[in-house]
């Protein structure tokens, strides 16, 4: 809110002229907006304090050039410097404008709270804090993994409700169209193990045993993880985006209405679609990583096919294989809860589909991390 005329000085001033009936009249000139300097309101309230002390003030304004919501903010905290003062306030000399929005800010009073405090909390009271959220987040999803159990425990006996045209589109969603990218990720990851491999294995002449590296590397190990990582991303976020995106339309509390436990309906077919498709792919991943190897020793280090298939048939067990395709198991719980439970979690506005995304990926590369490493202890342990 500006007057029409044009600055023409740099700073805001005000003169105080007392008065014979104990008024205090500010003199405001020069520009009154945020651009400029403006005097400091501790001078004002020391001339309120002086003696001896006025009883009433009031304005003039004609010398004021242009003004915006500086004046008002300015204005505002002299009318509250003088009511804690039991000093009245004569708006009758201040632009019309500025006295229609200060009785527009005094008609409604300031909600209790509404100003953020600065002041930092403490350090005990933020981790307890986080105590309580981890907690009760804690305490969310050991409900989210026993209603998941019950879940299966009405599959067993014939009454999860849920469509087998749902769980046949989900299992084409993570297995079939899953190829490509895990071809391609799996090939890679063959041919950097045998790279890291030829550069040492060279050394002393041992680069058969490049084979052995990759087949051991992808069958326990490289396979499941990586095809569990590139699912975490890939479908764990698709989850968690699409029951977040229900939980915004309200679907999921329509399911609710009709009777429908959303449980079955939406988790149960994403986690058999998972346990199912995991372990296949698991394998397809350890048979094109093995590709990569084999395409390493056969055009780096003129190693021939046979020697290399030999090689690596010789080198495996069913054990290996084992091993892999039941962590690849486990992966595909764990990324079937992390992105359904994100989901259903899922808050009720874009920002929070985004959210429940991001989680459900976080969540299921860590734990797969973690459990990861406690089946390499525990393989190790049992001498498996």
């Amino acid at each position: 809110m500006t007057h029409p005329a044009q600055a023409t000085a740099s700073v805001a001033s005000i003169a105080y002229r007392p008065r014979a009936d104990a008024t205090l009249e500010l003199a405001l000139a020069g520009p009154w907006t945020l651009q400029y300097p403006r005097p400091s309101l501790a001078e004002v309230v020391g001339r309120l304090e002086a003696e001896p002390k006025p009883q009433r003030i009031a304005f003039r304004s004609d010398q004021v050039t242009v003004w915006d919501s500086g004046l008002l903010t300015f204005l505002t905290a002299i009318k509250t410097a003088c009511a804690e003062r039991q000093i009245g306030v004569d708006p009758a000399g201040l632009p019309e404008g500025a006295r229609k929005l200060i009785d527009l800010a005094a008609a409604v009073p300031e909600k209790a709270g509404a100003r953020r405090e600065q002041t930092r909390e403490p350090f005990l009271a933020r981790v307890g804090r986080w105590a309580q959220r981890g907690a009760a987040g804690f305490g969310d999803s050991v409900a989210f993994i026993g209603a998941s159990a019950i879940s299966f425990g009405r599959l067993f006996v014939g009454k999860a409700q849920f469509r087998a045209s749902d769980l046949a589109l989900v299992l084409q969603e993570v297995g079939a169209q899953a190829l490509p990218i895990v071809s391609l990720i799996s090939f890679l990851v063959g041919v950097i193990l045998a790279f890291v491999g030829a550069l040492q294995l060279q050394l002393f002449g041992a680069q058969i045993f490049v084979a052995n590296l990759v087949a051991i590397g992808m069958t326990r190990e490289m396979g499941a993880m990586m095809a569990a990582i590139i699912m975490a991303g890939r479908t764990g976020a698709a989850f968690a985006a699409q029951i977040g995106t229900m939980q915004v339309n309200e679907e999921v509390d329509a399911l609710q209405t009709f009777g429908i436990e959303p449980i079955d309906f939406l988790v149960l077919p994403r986690m058999l679609a998972l346990i199912l498709m995991m372990p296949l792919l698991c394998l397809y991943a350890i048979f094109v990583g093995i590709l990569g190897g084999a395409f390493v020793g056969i055009v780096m280090l003129d190693l021939s096919p046979i020697a290399y298939y030999q090689q690596t048939l010789a080198f495996l067990h069913v054990s290996d294989f084992a091993v892999g395709i039941f962590k690849a198991g486990v992966f595909g719980v764990i990324i079937a809860l992390a992105g359904c439970m994100a989901g259903i979690q899922c808050g009720r506005n874009a920002a929070a589909v985004g959210q429940a995304a991001t989680s459900a990926v976080v969540t299921s590369i860590v734990l797969i991390v973690v459990f990861d490493g406690l089946f390499a202890v525990l393989t190790s342990v049992l001498g498996i």
